[in-house]
């Protein structure tokens, strides 16, 4: 008994025994999804925390000023070609 306790409590603390995985890298896709996901607001749980887990911060801030400008560009646009068409 007491040895199955000691495993237990080993492999909770780090001891002996299979190191844990290291979280994988994230592709520019899921760097891409999770920035629109969370420009818009609708980032899941499970996605943050892998973003937090395996991505670098960096890459998720080229990515939002990226993301940001295209955003803009895309809204003077959109506007003009409103504004254009109502003219």
């Amino acid at each position: 008994m007491n040895t199955e306790s000691n495993q237990q409590s080993d492999a909770t603390s780090g001891g002996p025994g299979p190191a844990p995985d290291k979280p994988r890298k994230l592709s520019i896709w899921q760097i891409i999804s999770s920035t629109i996901a969370a420009a818009f607001g609708v980032q899941s749980s499970r996605n943050r925390e892998r973003d937090f887990a395996a991505g670098k911060p960096s890459h998720f801030i080229i990515a939002g000023i990226v993301f940001t400008v295209v955003f803009v560009i895309g809204m003077i646009l959109l506007v003009r070609l409103v504004l254009s068409a109502a003219s």
